[in-house]
């Protein structure tokens, strides 16, 4: 079972706007003008309020992980599931100040920072160019509407819960999400519905045992990305991730449980443009990147 880790009391922030006051819950919200921009330390506060470090997997790597300069303030924002050279030449040319990267850029420790390695190069053009990277990734997963609870609203559920509950929070924090739906539905609409929602052209079903595309479908245990070691175990109908292995998908299947996979990073990509609404308030300029994309491709 994967470790929870422990979690410190959510800081408290001011509220800024004196006439139409926000609600307490929302206090990283304030109005800016985006020509000033925002010191990066207190965009990084936000962020921090907005989805706390302490819900990130104890193996996660997590945060600020790229600060050219302490003093450096940011009026646009590029955000990306996958950090590519690419991606950062697009930084550059929107002259953002602060790529927030889904998928963290650093996470196995380094020996060099060197040209020969685009892992490397991207460290080293991001700090010629002032650019700072933050990476979220698995506190978002964990926290109360995010990227999992985004992953669920594919369906009408009745009940939502975590697969692997974080009881230091009040309301719906953890790994996973298990869902009961309003009424049972097909595999085949369970199939239309998520690609719908994620966007995608296609994805690859694993029909469980004794079952048909119009098997009803009433519970879905989800987890984004790469999801067994979370799903494993876990008796639903339907189990939605991005990616499982061969012999991870035919266990399932064998056990009666239906599996969808849409692919690693578009499980969790559409979650980009609920962070760029909510972030929008803040007068930061948040651009979703245009280039970053799943790595796979059906042909």
């Amino acid at each position: 079972m994967l470790q929870i880790n422990r979690i410190r009391p959510l800081s408290k922030f001011k509220l800024f706007n004196r006439f139409f006051p926000v609600p307490v819950q929302h206090s990283y919200c304030h109005t800016l003008n985006p020509k000033m921009g925002m010191p990066l330390v207190e965009v990084v506060k936000k962020l921090k309020a907005y989805a706390p470090l302490d819900l990130a997997e104890h193996w996660d790597n997590v945060g600020l992980l790229i600060e050219p300069s302490s003093g450096a303030t940011v009026s646009t924002i590029l955000v990306t599931i996958d950090l590519t050279e690419d991606v950062v030449d697009e930084a550059i040319e929107n002259k953002a100040r602060l790529i927030i990267s889904y998928h963290p850029n650093i996470f196995k420790p380094l020996k060099t920072i060197s040209q020969g390695h685009w892992k490397e190069r991207i460290i080293s053009k991001c700090i010629k160019n002032d650019i700072a990277v933050f990476s979220p990734h698995t506190t978002w997963d964990a926290m109360q509407n995010g990227v999992h609870e985004w992953l669920a609203n594919a369906f009408q559920y009745s009940e939502n819960r975590p697969i692997i509950e974080n009881k230091d929070y009040v309301g719906i924090y953890g790994v996973g999400r298990y869902i009961t739906l309003n009424n049972s539905i097909s595999l085949k609409n369970a199939i239309a519905l998520i690609k719908d929602h994620v966007g995608v052209p296609y994805v690859r079903v694993g029909v469980a045992k004794h079952r048909h595309l119009d098997s009803p479908i009433s519970t879905v245990a989800i987890c984004a990305g790469s999801g067994a070691s979370v799903l494993s175990g876990i008796l639903a109908d339907l189990y939605l991730t991005g990616e499982m292995l061969h012999h991870e998908v035919l266990e399932a299947t064998q056990n009666g449980i239906n599996v969808i996979l849409c692919n690693h990073s578009d499980s969790e990509r559409g979650f980009l443009k609920k962070f760029q609404e909510t972030f929008k308030h803040e007068g930061l300029n948040v651009i979703l990147s245009k280039i970053d994309k799943d790595c796979l491709e059906t042909m």
